[in-house]
């Protein structure tokens, strides 16, 4: 696929039937949701179905654990149908291949996790293969995956090739490491089996609670299928996601990210919350991006640096702590009275209140007449280039848009370069715009630190619109490398506090600036043996002064020990009501009753911060 960084166009894939609805690109972003109710409960399943298709839902997916629960999706797809609900419904299998042979039979889809449906399960075990052996273990994949494929197609019951971060095999692991080209190639194995048995009923996810694992992975498949002559549809998520606040923005930035490139035809928004209330968001997303579409093109040029598939960060010149090897920046439009303030106030004409230690940026008029100018930096329009090189500062502000006069700014930047750049668009496709700014740059050797500003229009009713929303406009810009800070404004009621925590929190969704304890935490299934939701909170409240630290709460096995990898720590449901606490990958403690389990936690965190580990 051939991605153009400054024009909106949505990628081009093949159709899949699933049921009552198809997908791909010419039809809408589908959305999703799964229940978490147990799959032997025919009335709990169906309940909770039918909230996430009121809420918009147009996919339902069920964990099937067993052949039992398999063979149940027989009564809850009846059901359904008897109630005149069309929705498709999907199976989701893990470790057990012929269970996915039963549910084929009764759900519209069946999602397959390649980490586990030949391989055993992960185990973290180091072993070399020769060729020749690494071969046969791909024969094995092919003998069981093509009956597979054949009871879809007399079924027509179309597949979901899920590869999850979190539980790539030890073979995968061994060969490529836990990298984007080891997510892609356990893929790979699978949809090369499938064209060569001409099933095109596919759909695939890569997932990983790392956004920047997960955009990446995904633009490599997208990249590994064009070469390989395959265009299927893509669903997209990020795993664990946690929830409220957090978890919208972190879903925002990964799902945003790929979304605003025009890839992705099904989302689902993974929160530890009712699964009802991902729809929404999930839809909002959709909606959002969408309107991009035929918008003014954008004269952007790509810049021969740039690496879409495997970004760096962008080379600039640090300016006092802004760009270079820093941590980017956030900047806000007032003081919010949090623990943490942004490390630059805008004040425009006047300081008001002025806060020791706090640094400061006025408009460059105001600034000139400043007697005192400890902390306080200028900021510039693009029509006040003439006065920079006339006030004396160590750091300065200047706004650009892509469209100033090119020889003008670029003389500017290279002459100054203290000159920090304010990136501000008020195109439709902001993203293409600023992006169209930075690349400018770039290529013509201007390696001054850019800061995006966002401007917003919401209401304090409105906040989770603006929360993802910017996280979505940022994602692809933070992704690209090319995010030295971030500036979001919003004219509204929405109170300075969230609209800075949204931006510290953004920031810390795409692995740029921990800035508080992150929580790794899955939406919970009919696998999870115990309240995952209490017990979220329980934890959550427990370690959210522990700055930095990352905490994986799984309700199951399935994705627990992988996604340790990404945690410090972590607390994973072993069975009813007994729960293994971990160590990154190490299980440290197996089956504890929840009921202390989350104390066992704490003093295995307390322990090893006293031990200074």
């Amino acid at each position: 696929m051939n991605i153009d960084l400054f024009q909106y166009k949505r990628r081009e894939t093949s159709t899949v039937h699933i049921g009552a609805i198809d997908m791909g690109s010419d039809f809408p972003v589908r959305v999703q949701s799964m229940t978490t109710t147990n799959t032997n409960d025919t009335e709990a399943c169906v309940r909770q179905a039918e909230e996430i298709i009121k809420a918009g839902g147009e996919l339902v997916r069920l964990t099937t654990q067993g052949k039992r629960e398999a063979e149940n999706l027989k009564n809850i797809n009846a059901q359904l149908r008897s109630e005149g609900y069309t929705t498709p419904l999907v199976a989701d299998v893990h470790f057990n291949p012929n269970v996915a042979d039963v549910a084929a039979l009764y759900a519209e889809k069946v999602r397959i996790n390649p980490g586990n449906y030949v391989d055993p399960a992960r185990k973290f075990i180091k072993q070399e293969y020769t060729d020749e052996e690494y071969a046969a273990e791909l024969k094995k994949i092919e003998d069981r995956l093509i009956p597979f494929l054949n009871i879809c197609k007399a079924n027509h019951t179309a597949i979901r090739i899920g590869v999850n971060h979190g539980s790539l095999s030890d073979r995968i692991r061994n060969r490529y490491g836990d990298t984007p080209e080891g997510i892609v190639e356990s893929c790979m194995e699978f949809l090369r089996v499938c064209k060569r048995e001409n099933f095109t009923d596919v759909v695939i996810s890569i997932k990983s609670s790392n956004t920047v694992v997960m955009v990446r992975s995904v633009r490599l498949l997208v990249h590994q299928m064009d070469k390989e002559g395959m265009n299927y549809p893509l669903h997209l998520g990020v795993t664990e996601a946690g929830e409220g606040e957090d978890g919208r923005i972190k879903s925002a930035v990964g799902i945003g990210a790929l979304l605003s490139d025009g890839i992705g035809d099904t989302i689902r928004v993974s929160l530890s919350e009712e699964p009802a209330a991902e729809i929404p968001v999930a839809r909002h997303l959709v909606d959002y991006i969408r309107q991009r579409e035929g918008h003014l093109i954008v004269p952007g040029t790509q810049a021969k640096a740039f690496n879409w598939l495997r970004p760096e960060r962008r080379f600039t010149r640090a300016v006092a702590g802004i760009g270079g090897s820093n941590t980017p920046i956030v900047i806000a439009s007032a003081l919010s009275g949090n623990e943490q303030e942004a490390d630059y106030i805008y004040a425009g004409q006047e300081i008001k209140d002025r806060k020791e230690g706090q640094k400061y940026i006025v408009d460059y008029n105001q600034f000139m007449s400043l007697d005192d100018k400890t902390g306080v930096y200028p900021i510039f329009p693009v029509t006040a280039i003439p006065f920079i090189a006339m006030v004396k500062a160590n750091v300065k502000f200047l706004v650009l848009q892509f469209g100033a006069p090119t020889e003008e700014y670029l003389t500017c930047l290279k002459l100054h370069p203290e000159i920090v750049v304010v990136s501000m668009s008020n195109h439709p496709n902001r993203l293409a715009e600023q992006r169209a700014l930075v690349h400018e740059m770039w290529e013509n050797g201007a390696y001054n630190p850019v800061v995006f500003a966002e401007m917003y229009h919401h209401s304090a009713a409105e906040k989770s619109e603006f929360q993802l929303e910017s996280a979505a406009d940022m994602g692809a810009l933070m992704i690209d490398g090319l995010t030295d800070g971030l500036w979001l404004m919003n004219e509204g009621d929405i109170p300075q506090s969230v609209i800075t925590d949204t931006a510290f929190g953004i920031l810390q969704a795409a692995r740029l600036r921990t800035s508080k304890t992150e929580y790794i935490s899955c939406p919970g299934c009919g696998r999870t043996l115990y309240d995952l939701r209490e017990t979220i909170a329980r934890i959550r409240e427990a370690t959210k002064g522990m700055k930095g630290l990352k905490i994986g709460i799984m309700g199951c096995i399935v994705n627990g020990p992988g996604e340790m990898a990404d945690a410090d720590y972590g607390y994973v449901g072993a069975g009813i009501n007994h729960v293994s606490l971990y160590r990154k990958q190490v299980c440290v403690e197996k089956n504890i009753p929840q009921e202390v389990a989350v104390e066992h936690l704490l003093a295995l965190i307390r322990k090893d911060r006293e031990g200074g580990l």
